[in-house]
């Protein structure tokens, strides 16, 4: 695949280089199947899903929301069970931590519906139409899929810390890992929210250039958020509303929780992402036209 961006000088140098290193036609056509995906392309794909994702009807949403919310809750889940199973040494994080990347697989390879991947998806449509209806759609999105989110992620760890589902030793080991989401202070909860919020967007950003190594690439960017210590609002809520279950916390530590996480992984996502990654193929804009694209 050539890449969208390349100039004509450029494809002339590369026409120039292959007759100097008598490249068959064949050959040259190899290396095109190999070359990098551009910023274009990619910036395509993610905004035609974005525009796709703002025509959706809020009930289709909704139950999106709700399933990715109830996935979250493998995250937690897979991580207490590793740790469960693994000696009490210094290296057990390690390894446990790489649970935490299981609900991301279900709901990122599940296309459901994420409140932080879409920090990014539908903002590009936004920063290209930049009108006031495209605004309040990606509002409208946002708030149905942050509220189903979070309802989904309450019921999840409400029936974990309730019933008799998991072992003792394993509703031991989920407390112990989810202590460190209510351990921050507002600025620190922050801080982390904004750089999960910008990996787990800059993860979105790569998956169309990694087709057949997506596995992959949400792997490693969810397991270095845990590794980090980060603050997912989504993931987190499973977490903390699991501690509220079982008398751990109360709702007040939750608030502390929740607010600066989401705040962090909105302009995380939007401003150190999207933003970011448009200016990259922005057209020129057009003078004496304000944000909403009317005229000054």
């Amino acid at each position: 695949m050539s890449r969208g961006n390349e100039k004509p000088e450029d494809s002339e140098l590369t026409e120039s280089r292959a007759r100097e290193l008598e490249l068959s036609g064949s050959e040259q056509r190899a290396i095109g199947q190999v070359n990098r995906t551009s910023a274009v392309v990619i910036h395509e794909i993610i905004r035609i899903d974005g525009e796709l994702e703002l025509r959706r009807r809020a009930i289709s949403l909704m139950w999106s929301g709700l399933a990715a919310g109830l996935s979250m809750g493998l995250s937690m889940v897979a991580e207490g069970l590793i740790h469960t199973h693994l000696p009490d040494q210094p290296w057990r994080p390690l390894l446990s931590h790489l649970g935490y990347s299981v609900g991301f697989l279900v709901v990122v390879l599940g296309r459901q519906q994420l409140f932080t991947e879409n920090t990014l998806t539908p903002v590009l449509p936004l920063l290209s139409r930049r009108d006031a209806p495209t605004f309040w759609r990606v509002l409208r999105l946002w708030a149905i899929v942050l509220v189903s989110n979070l309802i989904g992620t309450l019921m999840f760890a409400s029936v974990a810390g309730s019933t008799d589902i998991f072992s003792p030793e394993a509703r031991q080991a989920f407390a112990e890992i989810s202590v460190h989401v209510i351990e921050g202070g507002f600025w620190t909860n922050l801080g982390q929210g904004v750089v999960a919020g910008w990996l787990i967007a800059l993860m979105v950003w790569l998956l169309p250039g990694v087709q057949f190594s997506q596995v992959i690439v949400i792997v490693i960017f969810t397991y270095l958020v845990r590794l980090a210590g980060l603050l997912h609002c989504v993931a987190g809520s499973v977490e903390t509303f699991y501690l509220i279950t079982t008398g751990a916390t109360t709702w007040g530590a939750y608030l502390e929780f929740i607010i600066p996480a989401l705040v962090g992984n909105t302009i995380g996502g939007v401003a150190l992402v999207a933003i970011l990654n448009y200016g990259q193929i922005a057209p020129r804009p057009r003078t004496g036209r304000n944000f909403l694209g009317k005229r000054k």
